[in-house]
């Protein structure tokens, strides 16, 4: 995958993902730009880009990784940076969008604060905005300016089909993900259970399953979610789908946000592999671990910019599932 010689096409990074930003632009027979990141002593971000960029169609890489404030203000500032500098178009790629939970109130006085995170890219001077399976994907329509929503279901469907060792039932970890789980069904010809699961409402981060739906016993479960945050729900379902007699327990999720006390409660649990992808960087106990399986998403994200920057159609690189 080339750039067009008639127009410039301009690939950079933040620091969150700097191995994956160069996969990237390796699979699009270029390099990363240059640009100058630093932060003071008392904590404030600057940014310069050491090339010009005037007239230039430029796309900035930067999944919303702990410290997740930092790196998203690193890239407003990377953005405001590139319009006073007259970039031509400015694409922001997060393959996971910070705050993405944040999407509508559940109880009074709460903010949506997805929504926050889109004017302001909006305010920093972003035309488009790129993500990967979004927790929720009414979060498309939270900006002014197109948003491409990418999914990596084909590649986690690829995957399963050829290292499951017997026909799958794909769980959901909750009701929210019962639609998912049924694309992921429709594409291996499984069927679908789901777990109900209760939040506390006292603690963040704290689950109550109660039970699962669905026929389990003798077959070999696959749980699919969007991320993985601090693996206490994948963890209780996988406990409860083995209580219910599952051949055996594997789990796929696109984000491993993998906080806190996620890599041992993994470690010591019933599940046989868990499979992410590389939209957010890991730590080196994380990349130890061998039930951890990543698969890159560097071509998606590749073919998706190359896709906006000849002016071709989105939707088709994903058969029109990523809406």
């Amino acid at each position: 995958m080339e750039f067009s010689p008639s127009r410039r096409g301009l690939v950079f990074s933040g620091t969150a993902n700097l191995e994956l930003a160069e996969d990237v632009a390796e699979l699009l027979g270029t390099k990363l730009g240059d640009v100058e990141i630093s932060t003071f002593a008392n904590g404030e971000i600057y940014t310069r880009f050491n090339i010009s960029v005037r007239g230039a169609d430029c796309f900035v890489i930067q999944s919303h990784s702990n410290p997740v404030n930092h790196h998203i203000m690193e890239q407003f500032i990377m953005i405001d940076a590139l319009r006073r500098a007259s970039a031509r178009t400015i694409t922001v790629v997060a393959p996971f969008f910070g705050y993405a939970r944040q999407d509508k109130k559940v109880r009074a006085r709460e903010p949506i604060t997805a929504r926050l995170l889109g004017d302001l890219f909006v305010t920093a001077g972003a035309d488009r905005i790129v993500s990967l399976d979004l927790h929720t994907g009414q979060i498309q329509g939270f900006t002014t300016i197109p948003f491409d929503h990418l999914t990596a279901l084909h590649l986690f469907v690829d995957y399963l089909s050829t290292s499951m060792p017997g026909p799958p039932v794909i769980v959901a970890p909750d009701s929210g993900r019962v639609k998912l789980a049924e694309r992921y069904a429709t594409h291996l010809g499984a069927e679908v259970a789901f777990a109900y699961k209760r939040r506390r409402t006292d603690a963040r981060n704290k689950v109550e399953t109660l039970w699962v739906v669905g026929e389990i016993e003798g077959r070999h479960a696959v749980i699919v979610d969007d991320m993985v945050d601090t693996g206490g729900t994948l963890v209780a379902a996988a406990e409860l789908l083995e209580r219910r007699g599952a051949a055996s327990v594997r789990a796929i999720s696109t984000h491993g946000v993998l906080s806190g006390p996620a890599i041992n409660r993994i470690k010591g649990s019933n599940l046989e592999e868990l499979v992410i992808t590389n939209s957010l960087p890991m730590t080196e106990e994380a990349r130890s671990l061998d039930k951890i399986k990543v698969l890159s998403i560097a071509p998606q994200l590749a073919e998706t910019i190359e896709a906006i920057f000849k002016d071709r159609s989105v939707s088709e690189l994903f058969r029109g599932e990523n809406i």
